[in-house]
């Protein structure tokens, strides 16, 4: 079982809008390292989100891997993750690397992982990262119960994750989408 530990990423779909957001903090051990990395990406010219969880060289070795193949399968997000989640399930080295993704377009959200899934959740709510599990309970709860839009969610979310989960700051970065209905 893999243990991703020291970030938050979390991705929200709601009225016609996603959001990705993440949080800043590098942990090496028990030590904070740095405050302000960037854990959300923008790929296909823009109308991608991207973000990633786990070891960062981990994750930028997945992240090079999803932009190709987005480049070889152009506006079908659905098939760049499949095809990245194969290529990760079977290739030796792949196999090795510790880090989740959560990618999102117009159309699609998704998470993809090393044992094969690419999973699209049924709510349109992703969250993954030691705090991901806290971001995704506050996340569920906003949308049902507030008139927030999806950027406010995320933001939110992520500062109740960072009140809880010491490998998360508040320190945030959210980026979002217009969505296609």
């Amino acid at each position: 079982m893999m243990k991703i530990h020291a970030t938050t990423i979390l991705t929200v779909r709601h009225r016609n809008c996603v959001a990705m957001g993440g949080d800043g903090q590098v942990t090496l051990g028990t030590s904070i390292m740095k405050g302000d990395a960037v854990k959300i990406r923008r790929l296909g010219e823009g109308k991608v989100l991207c973000g990633f969880a786990g070891g960062a060289a981990d994750a930028f070795a997945l992240l090079e891997r999803f932009e190709a193949k987005l480049k070889d399968h152009p506006s079908n997000v659905p098939r760049a993750a499949t095809e990245l989640a194969k290529e990760w399930r079977t290739d030796r080295a792949l196999r090795r690397l510790e880090a989740l993704l959560t990618v999102a377009d117009a159309k699609y959200t998704l998470l993809v992982s090393g044992t094969g899934d690419v999973i699209q959740p049924t709510d349109g709510l992703v969250g993954i990262g030691s705090g991901g599990t806290y971001a995704l309970a506050a996340a569920r709860a906003l949308v049902q119960h507030s008139d927030l839009d999806a950027v406010q969610i995320v933001r939110e979310s992520l500062k109740i994750a960072a009140g809880i989960d010491i490998y998360t700051n508040d320190t945030l970065l959210v980026e979002h989408l217009e969505c296609q209905t």
